[in-house]
């Protein structure tokens, strides 16, 4: 995922006993603030990579709910506009 602070990675990683993953997101369609780009079932999980610019707002395990919790800052503004591409 582009921004103008940078690239955000987020890897689905599906779980051992369901494998249950959704993403909805389409190479080179756009992705705005709090909306969800895709679904986590059953003990799967996403790991987030964030730019060294990037301020965190969450801890390293932390639950976070999507469309709801702010999992970062950058320059001290949160909900920059972010772009997906290929």
């Amino acid at each position: 995922i582009e921004s103008p602070n940078g690239t955000v990675v987020a890897v689905q990683i599906a779980g051992l006993v369901a494998r249950r993953i959704v993403c909805w997101a389409e190479a080179g369609g756009s992705i705005g603030t709090g909306e969800r780009f895709g679904l986590i079932r059953f003990g799967s999980r996403v790991d987030v990579f964030l730019p060294l610019t990037a301020t965190p707002r969450v801890a390293v395990g932390q639950t976070a709910v999507g469309g709801e919790t702010v999992l970062a800052e950058f320059g001290g503004v949160a909900g920059t506009p972010l772009v997906r591409v290929s």
